[in-house]
């Protein structure tokens, strides 16, 4: 459950903005670099965009994003090409770290929901299990440089962005019983009938729990959606040169 926001909801906003064309342009101008740093299978640093950083005082590298942080975010990405990126996968890396640090920021002000060792070491399990095997797991992170205490710390950057959106999100979120009687006619039993004809549909009380579930993790995605969203309008972000 730690990376429902990785494997699931950033995937889902990707998709989305680029069908829009909303992905950021700048990070175009790496993928000049891309095959230098693969095939030395060393990471040089170079500054991508700053997030905040003229606004947060003392916010160090949550502020900061690297050449090495979107190829770590690859990294950690099952079925993604590492060899040569396209501009387009260091896009979307770009993406997706941007909106890290956004949340990030914010779940820094909150002590309270400082990861834990064992959730630490519960996150690094879970993402090993993505992959195909641990070697194709371990081959990937030492290919971009990435070690395991600096593993260790994306992951737990990872689970207190889980648990802020939890604490910001998920206790609030209220389903009423018309909400799943309305997904259980309109939604539920269409779509099962159209995947399993003849299959017997069960009943709204037994579909019930995960009826609920299910529209638990759309509102929550929603309001994450809308949170990012206005966090990257009032937020200070540049996309700086890799020169």
């Amino acid at each position: 459950m730690i990376f429902r926001f990785y494997l699931e909801t950033l995937r889902r906003r990707l998709r989305a903005a680029s069908r829009a064309g909303r992905l950021l342009p700048a990070v175009l101008l790496l993928t000049a670099h891309c095959s230098l740093l693969t095939v030395s299978q060393q990471v040089v640093d170079k500054m991508v965009a700053t997030v905040n950083a003229g606004v947060l005082p003392d916010c160090h590298q949550i502020c900061l994003i690297t050449y090495s942080d979107l190829l770590w975010q690859l990294a950690l990405q099952p079925n993604t090409p590492l060899d040569n990126p396209t501009s387009t996968d260091l896009n979307r890396a770009l993406r997706l770290v941007t909106d890290q640090r956004l949340i990030l920021q914010e779940a820094e002000k909150l002590p309270s929901i400082a990861p834990t060792a064992k959730e630490i070491e519960t996150a690094r399990n879970e993402i090993v299990k993505a992959f195909a095997s641990q070697p194709e797991f371990q081959q990937r992170i030492q290919q971009v440089g990435l070690t395991a205490d600096k593993l260790d710390e994306i992951l737990a950057q990872r689970v207190r962005i889980e648990k802020y959106l939890d604490f910001r999100f998920r206790n609030f979120v209220v389903i009423t019983q018309n909400e799943i009687a309305a997904y259980y006619k309109d939604v539920y039993v269409p779509r099962l009938r159209a995947r399993t004809p003849g299959q017997i549909v069960p009943t709204l009380e037994e579909a019930r729990a995960e009826i609920e579930r299910t529209l638990t993790e759309a509102k929550i995605e929603s309001d994450t959606d809308a949170f990012l969203d206005n966090a990257r309008e009032r937020a200070e972000i540049v996309v700086l040169s890799p020169v």
